[in-house]
């Protein structure tokens, strides 16, 4: 979580539970006007998968799962 992730909770846990659920809903339509159907990446996101792919790891197709562990 960023700095300021961790500083905007600690603030919303200041206000009152109204308020809180109102800073919900508001932050919760930025995020779906940004991102509607929740398919971009965040920063954080976006490196871990450029890791996995770098890693050289087998895409599910590639494995014959009706063998697993056949020798």
């Amino acid at each position: 979580m960023s700095n300021l992730v961790t500083r905007t909770t600690e603030l919303l846990e200041v206000l009152p539970q109204s308020d809180q659920q109102f800073a919900y809903e508001f932050v919760k339509k930025l995020v779906l006007a940004w991102d509607p159907d929740f398919t971009k990446v965040t920063e954080e996101e976006k490196k871990r998968i450029e890791s996995a792919e770098k890693s050289g790891f087998v895409d599910s197709s590639e494995i014959d799962w009706d063998n697993i562990g056949v020798d």
